[in-house]
C-alpha cells in the first residue's frame, strides 16, 4: 500500500518511536505548550493517533515564564522490560530529566534527573545496562556525542561521561541514537541544524563505547540539495524495524509554504521513509538518500486523514494546549462549548494568558466560531499565533457599552490594528479563510453578511520570519474583565 508524507501534519517536532505489544508509539517536543511531550499510538507506522501526554502535571515540567521554543526539547521514547521510559531536557532550566510508566494509557512517574548537561538525551538498553546518551562536554572536558551508563532506577551515573563520536563534520551535532542490531552498535545522529541545511548521519562500532566508524556516504538522508522541493529539513531520526521486518527512519520536516518560497509556518512535522540494509551491514535511506511524498508500504492499510475540527470531535485534554502552566479557574470547557475568562495578561507576554490553542495542520482552511462576549472592558477572539511576537488576532472588544470586531496584526513585536468595525452586540462569528499564503479575516453580526477586515501574509508568522522551533498553533483567549464564549467551533481543512 502506498501512504503520503508527512505522516504528521502541523507543528509536531523531534518524534521518536519505539516499539511495544505489537503497536508502536511516538513522542515529540512541545516546548513551552502544556500538557507536555504528546503521545502517541499506531498499528502501521502511517496513521498516529494521540492517546494522550506525557507530561501532565505542574510537578512534572517548569514551564512558569518560559521563553517561546524554550521548556522541553527533543523528547525520547523507549520501551523495556514492560516499562515505556521518556527521556526529555528542559532547555530553560538545563535539566535533563526521565519518567516512565507501566501503563502507556496512565500517568507516567514524576522526573528523575540526570546530573549531565547538553540536549537531546537517549536511552539505551542492552545486557541489562541503561546507557544515556545526549550531545554536550563529558567529564574530560571534550565535547561532542556523550555517553554514560546509568541506574536507571535513580538516574545516578555509573561510569564517566565519555565523548562516542563528534558526528560526520556538520555544524550543530544533536538527536544522537543508539541501536543494537545484529553484531553491530549504530549511533544515528543529526546534523546542519534544524532547516535547510539538515541531515541525518550515522556510525557504527562492535562496541557501544567505539571507536565508531562513519558511514562512507554520509549523509544517509537529506533534502538539503533537492529543490525546488515542497519538502525540506528532513533530520532528527529515529531508526524503527516494522511487523514485516522493515526498517523505517521516522524523522521531523518541513513543508515550504510554496514551491518559490522558501518560508514554513506550520512548524516540523512527522515523515517515514523507509531504510534498506546492505549485505555488508550499512544502511540507506529512501529511495535516493531523500525524502519523498509517497512511498510504497508492506501491509493491507488506508491512510486516514482528519479534515474536519470541532469541539465535539476533539478532546480538550489531547488535541488542545495551554501556553504554559494554566490557571483553570479561567477555563470552562465542556462538550460543544468554550468558556475563557480573561485576565491582565495579554498575547504579547511571556507568561500564561487565558488561551487554549489546537495545532494548524495544513496551508488551507476556514474556520469559523461563534462568540459572545460579556463583561466590562476587554477582548475574547481567536488568534494565528507563533510565539509573543508573531501572531494574528481576530476580536470582539468590550469598552463599556461599545462593541468592535478588531483585526490585529503583530510583527517582529510591532502591534498594527489592520482594521475595525461597529458592532451592535457582543455575539459575532468570526471567520479565517487560509490559504498556503495568506490569512482573511472576516466578522458576521446577526445574520448579516460577512464583512473582511482584511488579512495577513502567512510569511510573517514563519519559522524563518520569527526564528525558534515551534509552529502556528490556532487559539481561544480573552484578555481583560471580560468572558468569552464559544460555539460551534469548525476548522476545516481543504486540498490544494
Amino acid at each position: 500500500m502506498q501512504y503520503k508524507n508527512p505522516v504528521l501534519k502541523g507543528f509536531y517536532p523531534d518524534p521518536s518511536v519505539c516499539e511495544a505489544n505489537g503497536k508502536y508509539y511516538m513522542v515529540c517536543s512541545s516546548f513551552q505548550y502544556f500538557p507536555g511531550v504528546p503521545l502517541f499510538e499506531s498499528s502501521d507506522l502511517v496513521n498516529w493517533k494521540q492517546i494522550g501526554h506525557v507530561l501532565t502535571r505542574r510537578s512534572q515540567v517548569e514551564l512558569e515564564k518560559i521563553n517561546s521554543s524554550g521548556g522541553v526539547f527533543a523528547p525520547t521514547i523507549r520501551y523495556n522490560n514492560g516499562r515505556f521510559y521518556m527521556v526529555t531536557t528542559n532547555d530553560t532550566t538545563h535539566k535533563n530529566f526521565y519518567v516512565y510508566t507501566d501503563d502507556i494509557y496512565g500517568e507516567w512517574s514524576e522526573p528523575v534527573e540526570v546530573d549531565r548537561d547538553g540536549i537531546d538525551p537517549s536511552l539505551m538498553f542492552d545486557g541489562g545496562k541503561a546507557y544515556f546518551i545526549g550531545n554536550g562536554t563529558d567529564d574530560y572536558g571534550e565535547s561532542g556525542v556523550i555517553q554514560c551508563e546509568i541506574n536507571i532506577e535513580t538516574g545516578e551515573k555509573l561510569s564517566h561521561a565519555k565523548c562516542i563520536w563528534k558526528g560526520s563534520g556538520g555544524r550543530f551535532l544533536e538527536s544522537p541514537h543508539m541501536y543494537k542490531i545484529g553484531k553491530y552498535y549504530y549511533l544515528m545522529a543529526a546534523e546542519g541544524g534544524t532547516e535547510y541545511g539538515h541531515m541525518i548521519t550515522y556510525a557504527r562500532s562492535e562496541s557501544a563505547w567505539g571507536k565508531f566508524e562513519n558511514y562512507p556516504a554520509n549523509p544517509v538522508l537529506t533534502n538539503r540539495n533537492k529543490a525546488p522541493f515542497i519538502i525540506q529539513g528532513i533530520g532528527h531520526g529515529d531508526l524503527v524495524q516494522d511487523k514485516n521486518g522493515n526498517w523505517h527512519i521516522i524523522s521531523l520536516g518541513f513543508r515550504q509554504m510554496h514551491m518559490w518560497m522558501a518560508y514554513h509556518q506550520l512548524g516540523r512535522e512527522v515523515f517515514l521513509t523507509p531504510v534498506k540494509f546492505n549485505e555488508d551491514g550499512w544502511f540507506t535511506a529512501g529511495n535516493d538518500g531523500t525524502t519523498d511524498e509517497c512511498y510504497e508500504l508492506d501491509g493491507d492499510f488506508e491512510q486516514n486523514e482528519k479534515k474536519l475540527y470541532t469541539f465535539e470531535n476533539t478532546d480538550w485534554n489531547t488535541d488542545w494546549v495551554f501556553l504554559r502552566h494554566p490557571n483553570e479557574k479561567q477555563y470552562n470547557l465542556s462538550d460543544g462549548r468554550a468558556i475563557l475568562h480573561g485576565t491582565d495578561i495579554t498575547l504579547d507576554e511571556v507568561d500564561s494568558p487565558t488561551f487554549i490553542g489546537i495545532r494548524q495542520r495544513d496551508f488551507r482552511f476556514e474556520l469559523v466560531t461563534n462568540i459572545s462576549v460579556s463583561g466590562e472592558n476587554g477582548e475574547g477572539g481567536v488568534t494565528v499565533y507563533m510565539c509573543e511576537n508573531e501572531h494574528y488576532d481576530i476580536s470582539v472588544c468590550k469598552n463599556g457599552d461599545d462593541y468592535q470586531a478588531v483585526l490585529k496584526l503583530n510583527i517582529g513585536g510591532i502591534k498594527h490594528k489592520q482594521a475595525t468595525a461597529p458592532l451592535t452586540e457582543g455575539n459575532a462569528k468570526l471567520i479565517i479563510k487560509a490559504q498556503n499564503t495568506f490569512y482573511d479575516f472576516y466578522v458576521s453580526c446577526s445574520g448579516g453578511g460577512e464583512i473582511h477586515l482584511g488579512g495577513g501574509n502567512a510569511k510573517y508568522l514563519s519559522s524563518e520570519v520569527s526564528g525558534g522551533f515551534t509552529g502556528t498553533v490556532i487559539g481561544l483567549y480573552a484578555v481583560g474583565k471580560v468572558t468569552a464564549d464559544y460555539t460551534d467551533f469548525m476548522i476545516k481543512y481543504t486540498d490544494e
